[in-house]
């Protein structure tokens, strides 16, 4: 062992609070930790512990070393981790968690590329639209819509996600197509609702620039947007839906974006979350890769949209 090593022994023992403790951590012999342990105090010319037959204790210096001994494998985990940026081949394994609908439509795209590139490595993706501790269960990565409470945690911005409101061409030509906020509010609504977030309001802003809301006439709900988009494609109901669940619906005419003058207020933004700011190569390589999928500046769903970017936005106020 070199000087660090034995520092880093040191640890060990201080931690597992015995020479057998680090000897079995270490699956050395117990001697050779007593033989390498005499050989720091010796190299320091001080000495680090008290000893007697049954404990252990720190002197000062000792209790000094040990804090030096932290920063040090500190410094060592933070260099492993950078190296393992430039690894030409990532392996290991990523645990990943998502919203439903987000994680079936693109994440799950971004794991198949992925393990298609990098095959070396295992992934597991978990779907749920509850918030998961991710320090506690383990994960790597987590998305989610709205930037999370937790200040311990890594959220940087995915893409946006608007909401759009949408009719079948049936519906629009039994019912009418609506004209005002009013008109919506009476018209039967297919809305999403799950135990973590139910959308029957909608915000929007009124001619003033203030916030406001409508109440949809909720006639039905469920907590799968596909149920819900094919509701309103059958003819019975108008649908509040985001613009990242719209498949290829309003292309081939099944769904029509409606009151698409109303300037409503963005649904919300997708993050992505991880524990520490330094990203290991094979998480930072799958992040680079869905950023590719989604694209840089407009999101990939919007542009199965025609005309988005001009529908439901806020007017620019006149000076």
């Amino acid at each position: 062992m070199d000087y660090a090593e034995r520092l880093l022994l040191f640890l060990d023992i201080t931690e597992s609070g015995s020479f057998v403790g680090a000897s079995e951590l270490r699956q050395i012999d117990r001697s050779v930790v007593s033989k390498q342990f005499s050989k720091l105090e010796k190299e320091l010319g001080v000495r680090l512990l008290n000893r007697t037959t049954r404990s252990i204790s720190l002197t000062s210096a000792g209790q000094e070393m040990v804090t030096q001994a932290v920063r040090l494998r500190t410094l060592l985990e933070e260099s492993r981790v950078i190296a393992q940026r430039f690894h030409v081949d990532p392996v290991g394994s990523l645990r990943i968690t998502s919203t439903r609908d987000f994680g079936r439509q693109y994440v799950q795209q971004a794991v198949i590329a992925f393990q298609q590139r990098y095959p070396a490595i295992n992934i597991e993706l978990r779907l749920d639209d509850r918030m998961q501790d991710l320090v506690a269960e383990g994960f790597d990565l987590g998305f989610r819509t709205g930037k999370p409470k937790d200040s311990s945690l890594i959220a940087r911005k995915v893409a946006r996600n608007r909401l759009l409101l949408v009719a079948s061409p049936d519906f629009l030509e039994r019912h009418g197509e609506p004209k005002t906020i009013e008109d919506l509010e009476r018209l039967p609504a297919a809305v999403y609702s799950s135990d973590g977030q139910t959308i029957d309001k909608i915000k929007y802003y009124d001619p003033l620039g203030h916030e406001a809301h409508a109440r949809l006439n909720v006639v039905f709900r469920s907590d799968e947007i596909e149920v819900i988009k094919n509701a309103a494609a059958a003819g019975n109901v108008v649908a509040a839906i985001t613009a990242q669940s719209v498949g290829n619906e309003v292309i081939e005419g099944k769904l029509r974006p409606i009151l698409t003058d109303v300037p409503l207020v963005d649904f919300g933004t997708f993050y992505v979350v991880y524990p520490h700011k330094d990203l290991p190569q094979k998480t930072r390589l799958f992040l680079d890769l869905l950023r590719e999928l989604l694209g840089d500046t407009q999101p990939e769903w919007e542009r199965r949209i025609p005309d988005f970017e001009q529908m439901y936005q806020r007017k620019p106020a006149v000076s």
